[in-house]
C-alpha cells in the first residue's frame, strides 16, 4: 500500500473509533523545541555544561543531588521548569484535541513526559496520566509527609554553572523540596498523584472495553519503553488500532500502522487524509 493509502486507512480508523488514547514519549515535544535527551550526545547538546562535568542525563536526573547539593539538583530541574513554562505546545497538540472534539471521541492521554504540555494545550487534568509525575508539582525530599503541591516557585538559575540561586522548601519541615518526578534510582517519589490518574485511566479503558479504540502513539522510544509497551498491550485488543509515529523507531507488529516521521508532520498528513475523506472542513 502507498504511504498515502496508509494515511487514508488510518484516517478511517479514527473516523469510526469509539475512543481515543494518545500515548506520548519525549519525541512529542521535539517540534515545540524541547530536547528529548536521546543518548548522552543529545543530552549534552541541550546542556553542554553537563558534558564539561562528564555527567550523563541519568546522573543529572538523580534524586541524591537534592540531598547532597540541592542548588545543583535544582539547577537542572529549575532550568527545565522554566523551559517548560515558556514553551508553546506545537500544532500537533491542537490537531489531536480538535479530533476528539470534532468526532465526539472520548480521549485520554498517557505520557511519560513531565512537562505539562498537554494541559497547556487545553486538555483537562482529568484526562491525563503522567506516569513519571510532573515537574509542575513538588514534594518533600525526605519526604516528611505524603503532601504533593503545585510548583509555583520562581526559579533563578545561573546557566553558566547550572546551579540554582535558591531552592524551594517543604512547608511542613522546611527541608528542601523536589519535583514530584520519578527519577533514576528514586525510592522517595510520592506516586499517589499518578496513581489517582492511573485509576481514572483504568476506568476509561473499562468503559470502552469491546469498543473500537485508536491509540495514537507519538515519540515513544525503546530506551525506556513504558509507553511503547502500553500501546502494544492495548493493541492486542481485537478492535484496537495503534498508530505509531516515530522518526527513528516506527516499527510495530501486527495489524497496526507505522509512520516514520515527527509529530507535526505526521499528524498534519493524517489531518489531510481526514479532510479528503470529506468528514472535516478543509
Amino acid at each position: 500500500m502507498t504511504p498515502n493509502g496508509r494515511f487514508s486507512e488510518a484516517a478511517q480508523q479514527l473516523l469510526h473509533a469509539d475512543a481515543l488514547v494518545i500515548a506520548s514519549g519525549a519525541g512529542m515535544g521535539v517540534d515545540s523545541g524541547l530536547p528529548d535527551f536521546r543518548g548522552n550526545q543529545g543530552f549534552w547538546n541541550a546542556y553542554p555544561m553537563y558534558e564539561r562535568l562528564g555527567l550523563s542525563f541519568i546522573q543529572a536526573a538523580n534524586p541524591e543531588h537534592f540531598e547532597d547539593d540541592p542548588h545543583f539538583g535544582w539547577g537542572f530541574y529549575g532550568h527545565r521548569t522554566n523551559l517548560y513554562r515558556s514553551t508553546v505546545p506545537h500544532a500537533g497538540f491542537h490537531l489531536l484535541k480538535n479530533w476528539g472534539e470534532r468526532f465526539n471521541l472520548p480521549t485520554f492521554i498517557v505520557t511519560s513526559n513531565v512537562d505539562g504540555q498537554f494541559q497547556k494545550a487545553g486538555f483537562a487534568d482529568e484526562q491525563v496520566l503522567e506516569v513519571h509525575g510532573s515537574i509542575h508539582h513538588l514534594q518533600c525530599t525526605t519526604p516528611c509527609c505524603r503532601d504533593i503541591w503545585p510548583n509555583q516557585e520562581t526559579l533563578d538559575i545561573d546557566e553558566a554553572t547550572m546551579r540554582a540561586r535558591s531552592t524551594p522548601f517543604c512547608p511542613k519541615c522546611r527541608r528542601v523540596a523536589r519535583p514530584n518526578i520519578l527519577m533514576f534510582g528514586d525510592y522517595a517519589w510520592l506516586h499517589q498523584r499518578s496513581a489517582i490518574q492511573e485509576e481514572r485511566f483504568d476506568r476509561f479503558l473499562k468503559q470502552y472495553q469491546g469498543g473500537r479504540m485508536v491509540v495514537v502513539e507519538i515519540g515513544a522510544g525503546t530506551a525506556i519503553p513504558t509507553i511503547r509497551h502500553l500501546s502494544e498491550r492495548l493493541g492486542q485488543r481485537s478492535q484496537t488500532s495503534v498508530l505509531r509515529i516515530n522518526p527513528r523507531e516506527p516499527q510495530i507488529q501486527g495489524k497496526h500502522f507505522s509512520f516514520a516521521g515527527g509529530a507535526v508532520e505526521t499528524l498534519t498528513a493524517l489531518q489531510r487524509a481526514l479532510e479528503e475523506a470529506g468528514d472535516l472542513p478543509s
